[in-house]
């Protein structure tokens, strides 16, 4: 059974990558590292890089644009917005009120959330709980990031991972017996610094000196990270699928968080799913946390694979340490 009163789904998607492409061997000419050793262990050829002057509120409105013109809505038709990032334009205002005044969505509300890898199904489920309550109609959800701002470009365990970019769905009510049906959500927060930026807040605000010591970029320890993420995507997915009252056979289609391939595979071993079950776009555009799934889903709408009833599992993991699952049939 569903915790969902009433049926809530997604009714359109869109995402926006930066043009510049940052390929392995542009990696090998700055860090001792190889194309080789990058796919081996990531499954990663290139990412996309934001230009200077281009911001996450920038990716996020073109994002958002795509998503409501699939959706067959105008800005005004939206009553909040909620954009998932890590790399917002500044600490105030918050990167959603921004992209509210980009786009002219004037009835609004507007916030960013903040769960990093897993922010984007966060807030799907969040803005499916406010449909529920009856508090908005339309909701338009974003994941952005702007990694290659947080990135230490010498640092090439970090730097080979990850790209820009930003992927927008709006959700709304659907027909009976579509949308969402079952969602998994969750934190561990012992394993917060494994995977982090340590100055940014006001615990360590940043100085020139902290840039100048690397704290101001991501800080990963990565094996501890892959155990968190092998242990937790599978389990995730089963537990909304449990929700959903379905089983992991009836699945068509699962879009995990784009890290790692070893990862994705990992996952989609303990789900018992083939390959052509499974998307994975990582090998065009990195890690781009929040606005991984976001991107992937829009692809795969926009590339025929997920058609009207398939049944749709989406996964995601990362800092704080955080996970979030959501099933859904595809409307």
């Amino acid at each position: 059974m569903t915790m969902l009163n009433k049926p809530v789904g997604i009714i359109g998607t869109g995402s926006y990558v930066p043009e510049k492409v940052l390929t392995n061997a542009d990696l090998e000419k700055m860090v001792d590292t190889s194309d080789a050793w990058i796919q081996e262990r990531t499954g990663i050829k290139e990412r996309r890089i934001a230009p200077e002057g281009v911001n996450a509120s920038d990716m996020a409105t073109e994002a958002a644009k795509k998503a409501l013109e699939a959706a067959k809505l105008t800005a005004e038709d939206i009553d909040c917005i909620i954009v998932a990032t890590l790399t917002g334009d500044m600490a105030i205002p918050s990167t959603a009120c921004l992209v509210q005044a980009n786009l002219g969505a004037t009835k609004a509300a507007a916030f960013d959330l903040s769960a990093a890898c897993s922010g984007y199904v966060y807030s799907l489920i969040t803005a499916s709980s406010y449909i529920n309550a009856g508090l908005f109609k339309n909701v338009l959800v974003v994941g952005v990031e702007v990694l290659s701002r947080v990135v230490n470009w010498e640092d090439r365990n970090t730097c080979v991972l990850f790209g820009d970019g930003a992927g927008a769905a709006v959700v709304s009510s659907v027909e009976e017996g579509y949308g969402m049906l079952g969602m998994d959500m969750g934190a561990d927060g012992s394993g917060g610094m494994h995977l982090c930026i340590p100055s940014g807040g006001t615990a360590l605000p940043p100085t020139t000196e902290r840039r100048e010591e690397g704290l101001t970029f991501i800080h990963m320890n990565g094996q501890e990270v892959y155990k968190f993420a092998v242990k937790t995507m599978g389990k995730t997915v089963l537990k909304a699928l449990e929700m959903a009252n379905m089983k992991v056979e009836e699945l068509d289609f699962f879009i995990p968080h784009q890290a790692n391939t070893r990862i994705i595979k990992s996952a989609a071993d303990r789900l018992h799913l083939t390959e052509d079950k499974v998307f994975i776009n990582l090998p065009k555009y990195g890690n781009t946390s929040a606005a991984s799934i976001a991107i992937a889903l829009d692809e795969a709408v926009r590339a025929g694979k997920l058609q009207k009833g398939d049944n749709l599992a989406v996964a995601g993991f990362g800092a704080g340490l955080t996970w979030a699952s959501l099933v859904m049939k595809w409307c």
